[in-house]
């Protein structure tokens, strides 16, 4: 049997015909650029997001640049966020200018521990001049960027207490957490300043290509953000701000409109396949060997991954591929310990949950159109696995 970990022909199979109709629409308007497909789009994925306005981008990284931009954040300002992360949440922060502060996660969800986000204000910064600022290095933290990891709610409650008390805006990177929420029903995106998607092929919701986009409640940031997407420029060829060119294109937004009609049957699809998992798992009798996704109790999890942690890690990815079956480590290498980013001067054992989160997870497969037969195959050859160990 095999068992990929991901496999986007089903889906596009099902939604061929409508697909492949919105694209032809586009190409028989030959407007490609920031048309009514993406002003359409705008619209919905902010509603879905429950916030009231939409900023179309052209990729989730270019959605957290845009969101640092439209703050004002730069040379100067620090912004809080997780080790245990894509790339793009530390690389966005230093491409702004500003500095990030990586901090460590909470070893169930994965997700940044806002106890070690309050602490490191408490005890590392300071209060003066009508902000915070970090003793070590003189800078002024100005942000938290809370990472959604997999599909589940960082703890928003706490970190927006936190963000209150201090007087930092919020960045939610919520690259894989669209339609995440908590439970009270409060979606991914609605709680910060701005929040941050990708669509990204192999997101929940996928574009055909690279996609993004920034949502918010506040009209005057979307309106600053919607100009610095297009160079700064309002109106044409006049340059009030330095911006990007981060337009989403319009076949993009096309394909989105079609699929976030069908999103929530996706997620549950992945729900379903996550529930069959854990209870697989629990009748495989793995013990300690094996620890499945902690899902929040009450909160709206809609598994981008299903990420488990393991013993022999590498070993068992050896013997899942001799045995058809896909799987990927989401993160190998924290932030912290990239080498790019040696020049803030963390060290090895500084946060250890990212580290060690690292070295022990993997991610199984978990798109909707599995089958049954295929999930219990990746028990059953996990726990093979195991036993024959």
């Amino acid at each position: 049997m095999k068992v990929p970990l991901l496999d986007l022909k089903p889906q596009y199979q099902a939604l061929k015909a409508d697909i492949d109709a919105a694209i032809a629409r586009v190409c028989e308007s030959q407007y490609f650029i920031l048309g009514p497909a993406i002003k359409e789009f705008e619209g919905a994925v902010a509603a879905y997001s429950h916030t009231a306005h939409g900023v179309g981008v052209s990729s989730g990284t270019d959605a957290l640049l845009l969101a640092l931009m439209g703050l004002g954040i730069g040379q100067g300002d620090e912004v809080i966020t997780s080790s245990y992360t894509f790339f793009a949440t530390g690389g966005t922060i230093a491409r702004s200018g500003a500095r990030p502060i990586f901090l460590d996660i909470d070893a169930a969800t994965f997700n940044l521990s806002p106890a070690l986000v309050r602490g490191f204000l408490e005890q590392q910064c300071e209060r003066r001049d009508g902000g915070v600022f970090n003793r070590a290095t003189g800078g002024r933290i100005r942000a938290l960027m809370p990472v959604h990891l997999y599909g589940q709610l960082a703890d928003m409650q706490s970190l927006g207490a936190i963000a209150r008390e201090y007087g930092l805006k919020v960045i939610e990177d919520a690259a894989q957490a669209i339609g995440a929420a908590d439970e009270h029903g409060q979606r991914a995106c609605s709680f910060g300043d701005v929040g941050c998607l990708s669509f990204f092929p192999t997101k929940n919701l996928g574009a055909f290509g690279d996609a993004g986009a920034c949502v918010t409640n506040d009209a005057e940031l979307a309106k600053h953000m919607a100009i610095l997407r297009v160079h700064g420029m309002e109106p044409k060829y006049y340059h009030a701000f330095i911006g990007g060119n981060f337009r989403i294109d319009e076949i993009q937004a096309a394909v989105l409109n079609v699929k976030l009609k069908v999103l929530d049957s996706w997620s549950e699809g992945r729900q379903r396949n996550a529930a069959f998992y854990d209870a697989a798992f629990a009748a495989a009798g793995l013990g300690d060997k094996v620890t499945t996704p902690y899902a929040v109790p009450g909160y709206r999890h809609i598994y981008n991954q299903y990420v488990i942690r393991v013993q022999q890690r590498d070993a068992l990815r050896k013997h899942l591929a001799d045995a058809g079956i896909g799987s990927e480590v989401y993160y190998p290498v924290p932030l912290h310990q990239q080498k790019c980013f040696e020049y803030l001067g963390y060290q090895t054992g500084e946060l250890p949950e990212s580290e060690k989160a690292a070295a022990e997870t993997v991610a199984l497969p978990i798109f909707p159109e599995l089958e049954q037969a295929q999930l219990q195959y990746v028990v059953d050859s996990i726990a093979g696995f195991y036993r024959a160990a």
